[in-house]
């Protein structure tokens, strides 16, 4: 009966005050519907950066000279090392770095002008650097094929192009087994990728990626190179990967100073989320270190 009576009284003050029933209704309406509208364009907005950063390749580590990196990354404003491609041939040592997949050399050519028949074009990014660098970065052969570990071994002026130079460089033909002039020197261009779009600022299909041998060779000349772009076996061994990467190039450049390295690590998984906690190192990381090399992995 309670209840019955107290639904018959809010009846009647809803039906005796109809205007401000209805206009109360309608702005609970107006609310509840703002709330789900701002839910649904903030988890689109978060699954949009978070499918950017995937493309990148989220068991992907880079490792740079000096300072520079967030999100996770050991900068350091000290002194700076030289990365050689001796660097990257030592992250691949199975015995040391076992949740290593691959470390790929890179050098930036900067200032490139492409020309095929009368049509010139300026990338804006011209890499040098080894096969295992696509894989790493997720990128995909639409046309043609990659350049191989040969064609790095022999210097071989050989290319794979983005969807954008194609499109700016040969009007949109296939430009596979075309010649095109990179500063004066003849490339082949020998794969196309596919259309990957924009991550942030950059145009991922406005680039050109070569041998770094040959692009040693022809435009940034022999010395160190820019970066290491290093695959993790997996997302879950990332962070031990980073460790084992700290280690083994502080090691080789005899850091004294583990706080200020000369070189920095970009953790690229770190960006999606929550780092794994130290346990993540593997025992060697975590035996070899007076200061556990934990520290990079789990914290930052």
């Amino acid at each position: 009966m309670i209840g019955a009576e107290m639904l018959r009284i809010a009846w009647s003050g809803i039906t005796a005050n109809k205007l401000r029933s209805g206009l109360t209704i309608l702005g609970m309406t107006i609310g509840v519907a703002s709330v789900i509208v701002l839910i649904a364009v903030g988890n689109g907005s978060s699954k949009a950066v978070q499918s950017t950063i995937q493309s990148l390749g989220t068991n992907v580590l880079v490792v740079q000279a000096s300072g520079g990196f967030r999100f996770g990354a050991r900068a350091s404003t000290a002194g700076t090392i030289s990365l050689t491609k001796a660097d990257a041939e030592a992250l691949q040592s199975p015995s040391l770095a076992p949740d290593v997949k691959s470390a790929s050399p890179v050098v930036d050519a900067s200032d490139v002008s492409l020309v095929y028949d009368s049509t010139s074009f300026e990338p804006s990014s011209f890499v040098g650097t080894t096969p295992s660098y696509l894989t790493a970065h997720t990128y995909k052969i639409a046309e043609g094929a990659s350049f191989t570990a040969e064609d790095v071994s022999k210097h071989r002026r050989v290319a794979v192009i983005g969807q954008e130079v194609v499109q700016e460089l040969f009007g949109g033909a296939s430009a596979v087994g075309q010649n095109m002039k990179v500063n004066g020197s003849n490339y082949e261009v020998v794969g196309v990728l596919a259309k990957k779009g924009t991550n942030g600022t950059t145009n991922e299909d406005d680039v050109v990626m070569a041998p770094i041998t040959t692009v040693q060779d022809s435009l940034t000349g022999v010395g160190p190179i820019d970066s290491i772009t290093v695959q993790a076996t997996s997302e879950s061994t990332l962070n031990a990967a980073e460790a084992e990467v700290t280690t083994i190039l502080e090691e080789r450049h005899r850091i004294k100073d583990t706080a200020e390295p000369g070189f920095s690590v970009l953790n690229q998984g770190s960006l999606l989320g929550p780092r794994a906690p130290p346990a993540a190192c593997s025992p060697r990381c975590s035996a070899r270190s007076p200061r556990s090399r934990c520290w990079s992995a789990g914290s930052a």
